[in-house]
């Protein structure tokens, strides 16, 4: 049971707000503080590549930081960790805990070059990105994922001429497999797509590519991934795997130090692998898990959901739950409507992940099916209308 009475959580977006609500919510009357990197309280960040990137949306979170008793301290960024004396150093001072949530997130990978290059993770990024989408401006999105993609839809609708650059052979290749990437292609046709092509450097003129093609480019935005925001715990000795390393209730070895959402490391028994989720639904959902196992009201509390994450693009609604392995196999779901989507399935045929393209339905279905384990036909499943469900045990 812990006896302390000051919290820190580290990280001010939706995992480091969220922390501290479930705090509240599981009846912790102590202090909490939260540090946040940027000069703004947290903020809903999935717009900043929709809606808030054609016109400026305010996406703070309406609460009531005074009434629940937290201390928000806005343009304080973590520097180092002390676990001996139980202290956070900042530019700002050292910050001392009896429990410390960490939840800073991840940054942007940039390139080599000196061209000037956005990224889209913070709203001031989504500000700068805004003021330069005009009619004719030359963008050009290094990297075809979700954020690019969604970035695209918005500039295509704002008169940008848009060019792509992806080193893989389709965009999503990645995340979703040749296959299905392929699929999707055509939704790319407004936008100079060009792939299996690496860039070398930005340069004033534009990205570089590794054979010396300049790309001429008003505006240059680089969307090749994240990593977490680990440098300041470079001397702390916690584990750091592709982010900091936790079990399935969050917590780090240290029992006192717990991680959630981008900067989370976290070890499904549902998958038996660790997993960095990276998306907005275990920021969202993680921090109850903290506050359950840190109060001890649920010591055997365990924080295993089915990922997911959504994406709109071109005018298609993406949603993908699970967690494939390169060794699943795909099937393509067809339905009598035109709607298509894809399922993955394990050597026994578990369903383990799903891709549903504009039917929310089918991504609910699917969810349920993988949360329970479900082990499905291969020869039915490819029809889309027809709902997913175990298959038929053999006769005796």
């Amino acid at each position: 049971m812990f006896v302390g009475r000051r919290i820190l959580v580290v990280g001010g977006g939706l995992a480091g707000l969220r922390a501290c609500e479930a705090l509240r919510a599981e009846g912790f009357d102590g202090e909490i503080e939260l540090l946040c990197g940027e000069e703004a309280p947290p903020y809903d960040r999935p717009p900043l590549s929709k809606a808030a990137l054609a016109e400026r949306r305010d996406t703070t979170f309406d609460v009531d930081y005074d009434g629940l008793g937290i201390g928000v301290r806005l343009g304080v960024r973590a520097t180092g960790l002390d676990r001996e004396r139980r202290l956070v150093l900042t530019e700002d001072g050292a910050h001392p805990y009896d429990a410390l949530i960490i939840a800073t997130g991840a940054a942007p990978v940039v390139l080599p070059g000196s061209g000037r290059q956005h990224v889209l993770r913070t709203a001031a990024d989504a500000d700068m990105l805004r003021a330069e989408l005009r009619p004719g401006t030359r963008l050009t999105l290094v990297g075809a994922g979700w954020i690019n993609a969604e970035i695209a839809t918005t500039a295509n609708t704002l008169g940008c001429s848009v060019t792509v650059l992806e080193a893989a052979p389709a965009p999503l290749c990645e995340p979703l497999g040749f296959q299905v990437a392929q699929r999707m292609l055509p939704w790319w046709d407004r936008t100079d797509l060009r792939c299996g092509v690496a860039v070398a450097e930005i340069t004033e003129g534009g990205p570089v590519l590794t054979d010396g093609t300049l790309v001429e480019s008003d505006v240059v935005v680089i969307g090749i991934g994240v990593r977490p925001d680990v440098a300041w715990l470079a001397e702390s000795g916690l584990a750091v795997d592709r982010g900091v390393v936790v079990d399935e209730s969050l917590r780090t070895a240290d029992p006192v130090v717990f991680a959630v959402g981008d900067v989370a490391a976290r070890w499904s028994p549902r998958y038996r692998s660790r997993i960095v989720g990276q998306h907005w639904d275990d920021a969202r959902t993680g921090p109850a898990t903290i506050a359950a196992a840190l109060l001890g009201q649920d010591s055997g509390s365990v924080f295993d959901p089915v990922p997911y994450f959504w994406s709109d693009q071109f005018g298609h609604k993406v949603q993908f739950v699970g967690h494939r392995s390169p060794s699943d196999r795909m099937i393509f779901r067809e339905g009598r409507d035109g709607k298509w989507g894809a399922a993955w399935i394990d050597d026994s045929s578990r369903l383990t992940a799903h891709l549903s393209v504009d039917s929310p339905r089918h991504m609910v279905q699917a969810r349920m099916a993988i949360d329970r384990g479900v082990v499905v036909e291969p020869d039915v499943i490819g029809d889309l209308d027809v709902p997913l469900q175990p298959a038929a045990l053999p006769t005796p």
